[in-house]
């Protein structure tokens, strides 16, 4: 490919109308190709880190990573000099990248040239692009003008990825954004690209502008509490306060206070007026987490708050208009507790207004191994790591894994891996690769706790005879899942929401199971 031709090719991307990840992917990829090199990146700077927006040659897994500035002198160099800054094959700062390289993969970077090149967008430090070749000479005097010269180019690509997705959520508002306040955070923190979880963040965008309840439903570990803060930033009321509240932390004596506020003399040791959450949260939005744990004393008051839009403290004589979005979340099935008496219909059905469910992590295809890039690099820089990767065994473990505990657990499994490869001797000068075993996943082999399956695994196991030992983890797995429902179900009379709150499930995420199980036709 030609000079003349590379810049023709990117100008005829800008004009088409493309998704934003397409348009940078072709990008990334056509500047490898031009320049005959082992990896090209584009990274966001984010205040002290630089995320990957797009990567050609590099790990499945480094989208998901974060590279601390501060920890990375040859991005910090790039992002503080004007044009091109080129590292030679003999320069001694360590790259970021070493054991990244798919062609080299768990292995120290070979002898290779570097170059990177800053990007400025309306007039501040947008990001980097970085390229990465394996041959000694490759970036040479033409090559470092010809990436000069596609600067304002890729610069280019870039703003109009922007400008489209701003348009894009300015059509999807229901009104102008007010003046004065900040275009939200874009889902800097949301780690994937699957089509569950691109399809839960236009659904977050359409639904926040708006005022109505959002009830959020999903198994624990999927991050419910990341999604309401995203739909508070996207949210017109994204300037004033965010106030979490964990319900299932409040014990019952003290949930309407802390909730609703008390005035002096109210109760033993009110020796103070005390405003409460709602109070708090004034022209904001208070986020419920487990709301199915309040107390039905609690549920009452909250429900006729949310009906009028007034709140009275514990032991005053007037109530107190409030004005509050609620966003409430919950891993259980509010149904069955309306049904069984401990959760109020007509609270459930104003807080379920809009609900929302959050994809498990078994449902989100790659997004595993973007989510596992994410803690790879948070624990290399805790451990002071040269480089943390995968082996590919690993990788396609994290894969095949349910992951009852969701991204939760995919993080303590990669926080827990780096500790066990540093005890067990890994230099911290070395790029060091997590191997299948370290991740220690035969030992959290079910998507049920492992106090349901304490109940069901004698029989389970019993089912399991020698001649099965080679049998996939999978087969185990299910065998296993198998024994703990159909015995729950057995003491229950085949009662499926008992059963559930016995496994401690979501009773329709029980039904789920069951079914791909064969337990349930």
């Amino acid at each position: 490919m030609t000079f003349n031709a590379i810049p023709l090719l990117l100008l005829a991307d800008l004009v088409a109308d493309l998704p934003a990840a397409v348009r940078l992917q072709r990008l990334v990829g056509s500047l490898r190709a031009h320049f005959h090199c082992g990896a090209v990146a584009l990274l966001k700077l984010e205040e002290e880190h630089l995320r990957p927006i797009a990567v050609d040659g590099l790990s499945s897994d480094a989208l998901g990573r974060r590279f601390a500035v501060k920890d990375h002198p040859r991005l910090a160099a790039i992002l503080q000099r004007k044009g091109v800054t080129c590292f030679h094959h003999d320069s001694t700062l360590p790259d970021p990248y070493d054991g990244l390289i798919e062609e080299h993969a768990g292995e120290p970077m070979p002898v290779h040239d570097c170059m990177g090149l800053p990007l400025d967008v309306e007039g501040g430090r947008w990001g980097v692009v970085t390229l990465d070749a394996l041959e000694v000479g490759t970036f040479d005097a033409q090559a470092q003008r010809d990436l000069g010269a596609l600067a304002c180019v890729i610069e280019a690509a870039v703003r109009i990825t922007r400008l489209e997705a701003e348009v894009r959520a300015l059509r999807l508002s229901r009104g102008p954004t007010p003046l004065g306040t900040h275009s939200p955070r874009e889902e800097s923190d949301i780690v994937g690209q699957s089509e569950a979880i691109t399809h839960l963040l236009h659904e977050l965008q359409v639904v926040a502008d708006s005022e109505l309840p959002v009830l959020l439903l999903g198994e624990t570990g999927v991050g419910k509490e990341l999604f309401a803060h995203r739909l508070h930033q996207l949210s017109r009321r994204a300037a004033k306060p965010l106030v979490h509240v964990n319900c299932a932390a409040l014990p019952e004596s003290l949930a309407e206070s802390e909730l609703f506020g008390h005035v002096r003399g109210a109760f033993s040791g009110a020796v103070s007026d005390r405003p409460g959450r709602f109070e708090a949260a004034e022209g904001g939005t208070l986020f419920l987490d487990e709301v199915g744990e309040l107390p039905l004393s609690v549920q009452a008051k909250l429900l006729r708050t949310l009906q009028n839009g007034e709140i009275q403290r514990l032991g005053a004589d007037r109530p107190k208009r409030v004005n509050v979005r609620v966003i409430a979340a919950t891993n259980r099935s509010l149904r069955d507790h309306v049904r069984d008496g401990s959760f109020r219909a007509d609270l459930y059905h104003r807080l379920s207004v809009y609900p929302i469910p959050i994809p498990p992590l078994r449902d989100r295809g790659n997004d595993v191994l973007l989510l596992a890039g994410r803690f790879l690099e948070l624990n290399r820089a805790r451990l002071g790591l040269r480089s943390l990767r995968l082996s590919a065994p690993a990788q396609d473990a994290l894969h095949r894994y349910p992951w009852p505990g969701n991204v939760r657990e995919l993080e303590h499994a990669i926080s827990r891996a780096a500790l066990k490869a540093v005890s067990r001797g890994a230099s911290r000068k070395d790029i060091v690769t997590l191997e299948v075993d370290m991740l220690d996943l035969d030992a959290l082999d079910t998507a049920l706790p492992a106090a349901a399956l304490s109940t069901g695994t004698t029989a389970a196991a019993a089912a399991v005879t020698p001649a099965s030992a080679a049998a996939s983890m999978r087969e185990v797995v299910d065998a296993s899942q198998r024994g703990a429902i159909r015995q729950a179900l057995a003491q229950h009379q085949d009662n499926w929401a008992a059963a559930a709150r016995q496994l401690d499930m979501d009773a329709s995420n029980l039904h789920k199971l069951a079914r791909r199980l064969g337990v349930k036709v």
